[in-house]
């Protein structure tokens, strides 16, 4: 078994999802002692965003990659290949102005891969990379479950997810952290519950 756990938030040790992830690896990794850990800090080791040359070693066959290509390739794959190796994958997904950072975006970049994690068919769209639980550290600043316009975080993250065949997703969230102190103890409080389930 392995665990891969993701962080993106930028707010050091004043991060709630950073708090959360805590919380999830302590969770699982007490349900499953003999899993492997693996950690990505997309701050302290930012990927790139994709420019052409990454793009073409994210999307196509590597007998086709000239040599750019080629030397980006096997640092482009990792990304994929880590998740794919994973049987439990712990996101933290902070809400930064109504969507996710752009350093987690960066990441969901090189999941996003036709013939590997998704394909179509006659049929429509066919997720790839399922068989494997997701569970999303979301935290925000406001409330948002009745305010769709201004929700592109969890709504973003489920439909990638969905479209590259996670159905087994789940949302450990703390809504309205810009209340203060007394409502962000009030959404770790619940957190933890949700966690529990889990």
């Amino acid at each position: 078994m392995q665990i891969l756990r993701i962080d993106s938030s930028t707010t050091g040790d004043q991060s709630i999802s950073r708090k959360l992830t805590d919380d999830l690896v302590a969770h699982f990794t007490a349900k499953h002692p003999d899993a492997t850990l693996v950690t990505r800090d997309l701050v302290a080791e930012p990927l790139a965003h994709i420019d052409p040359i990454t793009t073409k070693a994210i999307r196509t066959a590597p007998d086709t990659h000239e040599e750019a290509v080629a030397a980006a390739y096997p640092d482009q794959r990792a990304v994929l290949d880590e998740f794919l190796a994973s049987d439990i994958v712990i996101v933290g997904a902070p809400m930064y102005n109504f969507t996710i950072p752009s350093q987690l975006k960066a990441w969901l970049d090189r999941l996003g891969v036709p013939g590997v994690t998704f394909q179509y068919s006659e049929a429509g769209p066919e997720g790839l990379a399922g068989g494997r639980k997701v569970v999303i550290a979301s935290a925000r600043g406001g409330e948002y479950s009745n305010d769709q316009m201004a929700e592109n975080q969890e709504s973003l993250l489920t439909t990638f997810f969905g479209f590259i065949g996670v159905d087994d997703l789940h949302f450990v969230r703390v809504e309205k952290a810009g209340f203060g102190p007394e409502a962000i103890a009030a959404g770790m409080e619940a957190a933890k519950e949700t966690i529990a389930k889990l």
